[in-house]
């Protein structure tokens, strides 16, 4: 009987990956974003091990959402402080902070723990067409 090799995280080889969001539906690309830097789509996958990717995102602000969600849905902040909660409407975050946006959608499809943390690191999020990345990325 041949076992699937668990990787360590020095044998991890990470890509760069580059999405054009311009267009596109909000959560269809989160989802592809959140595999990415995951690294599930690998064949050498080991969920203890941080092996996904770096993703750059371009047109962030572009993007479609479906639905009513621009003006019904919310993002709700809290200090901890008695009467401190915060709302602010999904379609003024897209226009102030579209990099805030995205990296919080991320964040709740990705393990909420330190992995979690350090595959966030590797999302760099542009809301025009260029990046300072075009060296990383082949093609």
């Amino acid at each position: 009987m041949k076992f699937t090799r668990m990787i360590n995280s020095s044998e991890v080889t990470r890509n760069w990956h580059l999405i054009d969001a311009k267009g596109k539906v909000f959560g269809r690309v989160l989802t592809e974003i959140a595999i990415k830097l995951r690294g599930k789509y690998k064949p050498s996958f080991t969920p203890h091990v941080d092996g996904g990717d770096f993703v750059v995102v371009i047109n962030a602000q572009d993007v479609k959402f479906t639905g009513n969600k621009l003006e019904n849905k919310e993002y709700h902040t809290h200090s901890g402080y008695f009467g401190s909660t915060r709302s602010k409407k999904l379609s003024k975050m897209l226009d102030e902070k579209p990099e805030k946006l995205w990296k919080l959608a991320t964040r709740g499809m990705l393990p909420k723990t330190i992995l979690g943390k350090g595959m966030l690191k590797r999302l760099k999020v542009y809301s025009g067409d260029t990046h300072p990345h075009t060296a990383q990325i082949k093609g």
